[in-house]
């Protein structure tokens, strides 16, 4: 896709996603750049601030498949992934897909359900395949997932193991809006939702074309070093008991090249990969139990994570392709 058509269509998205969330442009950038990285997205925040709401706004803009699993304590993982049924007619078992086969699938209140059952979409995020009775099943594409949780203080919640929180590729807040923002959804909201008028404005076709074009923004070495040096120094950080996966660096330079693509750019500069750096490394790190980080709040390891990416050097040949 030409990368002024890639620019239009991005602005169309979002100015789409707009007319429903009110003052989170930068939420929604994000979001946007997760799903352009072909990345899983989790959303993360009190109840009430717009999560579930964002999901489907953005999914909405997509003219593709769509599915929606609500998390509860009592989901199985066949719930997600689907079951093996017996046919009486031609005598033989018949799998029955689950929601995870969609384009998209929102997983509302992913920590409301069981580690057993969140574990039953490891497989599908990673590998892009769900097993089911020994055999595979490919899934779509693009396959991505939108999924929203509670803080772990909240009451009835599980916190997702590490392995899954990996498979993420950015976790993101909400927030509350500000009195002018609150103020106009009580007015647009009062007599109906304005979710129902938004309309796809991509198709999955163009969705695709959008997300090769973001995957060919091209990363200088120096930048890709930049990239590694700061995983690394995440890793030897005396702060951090759990550092930056391989998988978490290269998710964050394909993020950057989707953030440089959605700001018309065709190279990533290194204010990518800074910008980018806590949204996709914060829900990945633990912080050692003598550190002022250690309950895992958002705020303190991003504070860590700024402090380590301020301790790298910036690489000075860092332009676009010659």
């Amino acid at each position: 896709m030409p990368q002024d058509e890639f620019y239009s269509r991005s602005r169309e998205i979002l100015r789409s996603i707009e007319t429903v969330i009110d003052g989170k442009r930068s939420a929604i950038e994000m979001a946007l750049t997760v799903m352009l990285a072909e990345g899983h997205l989790l959303i993360e925040d009190v109840p009430g601030v717009g999560k579930t709401m964002l999901a489907r706004t953005l999914a909405r803009t997509m003219d593709c498949s769509v599915n929606r699993i609500q998390f509860t304590p009592d989901l199985l993982p066949a719930d997600i992934t689907g079951v093996s049924v017996y046919n009486q007619a031609d005598h033989e078992f018949e799998f029955k897909p689950g929601p995870v086969f969609a384009n998209i699938v929102i997983g509302d209140e992913i920590n409301r359900a069981s580690p057993k059952t969140q574990s039953a979409l490891l497989e599908s995020m990673e590998e892009g395949q769900v097993t089911v009775d020994g055999r595979s099943y490919r899934l779509g594409t693009p396959f991505i997932v939108i999924a929203t949780q509670n803080p772990i203080e909240m009451e009835g919640t599980y916190p997702l193991p590490e392995a899954q929180r990996d498979r993420f590729m950015a976790r993101i807040s909400m927030g509350y809006p500000d009195a002018a923002a609150e103020l106009a959804m009580l007015r647009q909201r009062a007599t109906s939702s304005p979710l129902d008028a938004v309309k796809p404005v991509v198709t999955t076709a163009q969705l695709v074309a959008m997300i090769a074009t973001a995957r060919n923004v091209f990363a200088s070495r120096a930048v890709e070093q930049y990239a590694v040096a700061i995983a690394q120094a995440t890793r030897e950080d005396r702060d951090l008991r759990l550092g930056a996966s391989p998988r978490a660096t290269l998710q964050l330079v394909r993020a950057a090249k989707a953030r440089a693509a959605l700001d018309g750019r065709e190279f990533v500069l290194p204010d990518d990969i800074d910008a980018l750096a806590v949204p996709v490394f914060g829900h990945r790190l633990i912080a050692e139990r003598h550190s002022s980080a250690s309950g895992l709040t958002g705020g303190s390891l991003a504070d860590i994570i700024s402090a380590v990416v301020a301790s790298v050097p910036v690489p000075i040949s860092a332009a676009g392709p010659a």
